[in-house]
């Protein structure tokens, strides 16, 4: 199926790594032109490389996404170097734990700069530009909000503002026709995740503990299942579905993990 995303220009924050990185090459492929807005250049550059090797188009954009004043100067390099903007996706974040009992005010507030507040941000400053395109936004949101992971409050309450600014967002901007969708991630296998698991005592007693809990096929989720469907949502052969809470997960959030 062809996702008419040809020559779109598409921000992916955090779009250098992980899921980000397997949302931008999805993008390249279908003939969109992401655009990774990440604070390391040289991780931005390799992926954008990357791209470029495998015959596809990619931008990139230096920025801080913790501090507000760098949300909105990406916006606006993004307009100068491209002049529209089609789509956005809100990914960048870290599950920083900052829970109830080790964090303070000031951490907490710092993790919800990590992983909430730039949604907000590069969406306010893009939206001039949605308008004028009728684009998409699509926010990456995490099963913690739903399920509770334990000592991370930041990143839970996080992931709830998301997925709530996600239906806020559909409703605000019906009569532009900017749809808003969100997908969630459970277990998804990224250079993040296998730091975490690399961590414990037992790495792969772990990772067998938690795909045994994943109901379809018992496997994480790739970043390119994401990314499918990402690319889905921001395309208009999905152009009557706004407000939206998708889960990508191989059933992980809503089947009984019993069936394991």
């Amino acid at each position: 199926m062809d996702l008419n995303l040809k020559d779109k220009i598409i921000i992916v924050s955090g779009g250098a790594k992980g899921i980000g990185e397997g949302i931008v090459k999805v993008l390249a492929a279908e003939g969109a032109i992401p655009v990774i807005i990440g604070r390391n250049e040289a991780d931005n550059l390799k992926t954008v490389e990357a791209v470029g090797a495998g015959g596809g188009r990619c931008l990139q954009v230096v920025a801080e996404l913790t501090q507000p004043e760098a949300c909105r100067e990406a916006i606006r390099e993004i307009m100068r170097k491209t002049g529209r903007i089609d789509g956005l996706v809100n990914n960048a974040g870290v599950n920083d734990g900052v829970g109830l009992e080790n964090g303070d005010y000031d951490t907490f507030m710092a993790s919800l700069h990590k992983s909430l507040i730039h949604y907000y941000l590069l969406a306010h400053y893009a939206l001039p530009a949605l308008k004028i395109s009728k684009g998409a936004i699509v926010n990456i949101s995490s099963k913690t909000a739903e399920t509770g992971q334990g000592g991370t409050s930041a990143y839970a309450a996080s992931n709830g503002g998301r997925n709530a600014l996600t239906r806020e967002w559909a409703v605000e901007l019906l009569h532009y026709s900017i749809r808003v969708n969100a997908v969630v991630v459970a277990e998804s296998w990224t250079p993040l995740y296998a730091s975490w698991i690399n961590s414990l005592p037992d790495p792969e007693k772990k990772l067998k503990e938690i795909t045994s809990k994943i109901p379809l096929e018992n496997r994480m989720t790739t970043t390119e299942e994401i990314a499918n469907m990402v690319a889905f949502l921001l395309s208009d052969r999905s152009s009557h579905t706004t407000g939206q809470i998708i889960h990508v997960d191989g059933g992980y959030v809503h089947l009984d993990r019993a069936l394991g």
